[in-house]
């Protein structure tokens, strides 16, 4: 059984939205009680540390920044895109819970890579992967994984790395960043249609990208079947030296922003497929950063499943 690391940090629970808002501390609260007592598993936890600038700008200039950091209220909430989708928002605590989420996968980045653990999770909020290189978006500012994948790269012998993301909203952010970039694959599995819109078969980037929109309403059979055809075959194929998961658990069957019927258990499988792949060309490194997941029974129950698949 391998041991896991958690990295998370109380400013991440800081972030407010408002009330309705469905990317909520709450979120986060119930992943750290479920994770704390589960006792059948070897996890340890490490607070994140904050982001450096010259980390962030390998993949976000620092112009786009400075320009979310000056929207920072100094009380009440302040929207940063414009209509319709005018829900990603900013409160005065937001810039060190940005950098401390991002932070996380720095962290858990040298770590993985020092050999102390091989499997890694980050408890973070917001959330990163709809990020795109100077364009904030669903509740993301910086994109944790894309950040992580070009700390691996530049300060490592890391050549090729791959993003696999379960979340049921395409991340538009992480696929723009990639897009003509052969060292890093990107595949992702997302309702369709659905926001951001983006993600269909055919936007291949250089070869590197790997969509699999599916229909509302698909079953986990199906579900399962077509992770393993389109993403993970390929992923295969392209030997990755490091995987990084955007796990978003939001295609369960309870989740209110979409019309998927993956149950808790199903996490699970979809983490062994992922964590065999890691076990063949990776030497079993894994980091795994939260995404979305917005109905707090099925985000505790699916976090436990996917604790055990990285566990193997």
């Amino acid at each position: 059984m391998e041991n896991i690391r958690v990295y998370s940090h109380s400013a991440c629970l800081s972030k407010e939205n408002g009330d309705g808002h469905p990317e909520r501390k709450e979120r986060l609260e119930s992943i750290m009680d479920s994770l704390r007592s589960l006792d059948t598993l070897n996890i340890d936890f490490k607070e994140a540390p904050l982001a450096e600038y010259k980390d962030i700008n390998r993949v976000h200039p620092q112009s786009y920044l400075d320009e979310i950091f000056e929207m920072i209220p100094d009380e009440g909430l302040v929207g940063v895109e414009k209509e319709p989708y005018a829900d990603t928002l900013l409160c005065q605590n937001s810039k060190e819970a940005i950098l401390r989420a991002c932070g996380a996968g720095i962290g858990a980045s040298l770590d993985l890579m020092s050999g102390n653990f091989k499997r890694l999770f980050c408890a973070i909020r917001p959330p990163g992967h709809h990020a795109e290189t100077t364009r904030v978006n669903g509740f993301c500012f910086i994109n944790n994984a894309a950040v992580a994948a070009r700390y691996l790269q530049s300060q490592f012998d890391i050549n090729r790395v791959a993003i696999i993301d379960f979340d049921v909203h395409h991340g538009n952010g992480t696929q723009e960043i990639f897009y003509n970039d052969v060292s890093v694959l990107y595949g992702s599995i997302h309702q369709h249609p659905l926001f951001p819109g983006t993600g269909m078969e055919s936007e291949k980037g250089a070869g590197n990208i790997f969509n699999a929109p599916i229909d509302s309403g698909t079953s986990s059979e199906d579900f399962l079947r077509i992770f393993n055809e389109k993403i993970l075959k390929n992923v295969d194929k392209f030997k990755p030296e490091v995987i990084l998961i955007s796990a978003g658990f939001d295609a369960h069957k309870r989740d209110p922003l979409a019309a998927i019927n993956l149950d808790s258990e199903d996490y699970f499988l979809l983490t062994q497929a992922i964590v065999e792949i890691a076990d063949r060309h990776s030497s079993g490194r894994v980091i795994s950063f939260l995404e979305g997941g917005y109905d707090l029974l099925a985000l505790s129950e699916s976090i436990e499943a996917h604790f055990k698949g990285l566990s193997l």
